[in-house]
């Protein structure tokens, strides 16, 4: 009997130094599993949304886009007659916030302006779209740009600027503190019905509307870069004619 004891404590003493050992094996795998890795931001869904002088409707409403469900920063900029300067509503029912003051055209007695609003970490979805009332000018010209920025919880910095006509019209700064989507968007204010311009930098344009029909329309163009670093950015725009343009540049992060 003795003899069994022994036997059986010893075989207890082997089995719980086991568990000690395979429990200590796991605590040790999972101090040293690396982190998760957060995904840097990038380039999502955009439309561009037009009217034509004396074409339009009310409300002005963008074409749907496919947006994540979390986790993206959406911007939306208005550029048409002031009366039409609304805040936008989406349907996924974000709170949007207004990036510094309307900015008004030179040149039209103030008949004209440009408006931007972000939402950051925003809702989004199927068949995502924005609408702007047009309460003043239901038929008047209007263009609303719509980006979404992926694994973008964060604002970094944004530089809003107005050069005077010239042949490149080169945007305020931005500085980021790691990798980060660039967005820029160009408002030409001259009355121009054939335009072209481009962005300079590494800028890839996403959309634009230069060639405008004879009734006219409001002149615009987005293009965007990614980063990989920290560093303080730029965009130079080169177009012809030569003209004014009302210029804004966005930077996006993760963190």
């Amino acid at each position: 009997m003795h003899g069994r004891r022994n036997h059986v404590a010893a075989s207890c003493r082997r089995a719980t130094m086991a568990a000690l050992l395979m429990a200590g094996a796991t605590a040790t795998q999972a101090a040293d599993a690396p982190p998760a890795v957060q995904a840097s931001p990038s380039l999502g869904a955009h439309t561009l949304l037009t009217h034509s002088e004396g074409m339009g409707i009310a409300p002005a409403v963008t074409s749907p886009i496919d947006t994540q469900p979390t986790g993206s920063s959406l911007i939306v900029l208005n550029g048409g007659y002031a009366g039409n300067a609304d805040k936008p509503v989406d349907s996924y029912d974000n709170r949007w916030k207004r990036m510094g003051d309307t900015v008004v055209y030179n040149g039209y007695s103030g008949a004209f302006t440009v408006s931007a609003y972000v939402v950051l970490s925003a809702k989004g979805g199927a068949g995502h779209t924005v609408t702007i009332g047009k309460r003043a000018n239901a038929a008047g010209e209007i263009s609303i740009p719509f980006i979404e920025v992926m694994h973008a919880g964060v604002l970094k910095d944004v530089a809003q600027n107005y050069p005077a006509p010239a042949l490149v019209l080169t945007s305020g700064n931005v500085t980021t503190t790691g990798p980060a989507t660039l967005v820029a968007v160009w408002w030409g204010d001259g009355p121009v019905k054939r335009m072209t311009t481009r962005p300079d930098h590494e800028f890839t344009m996403l959309d634009s509307y230069l060639t405008l029909p004879d009734n006219s329309g409001v002149q615009v163009a987005v293009a965007y870069r990614q980063v990989a670093s920290a560093g303080t950015y730029n965009v130079s725009w080169i177009g012809s004619p030569i003209q004014g343009a009302i210029l804004w540049l966005f930077a996006f992060q993760s963190k």
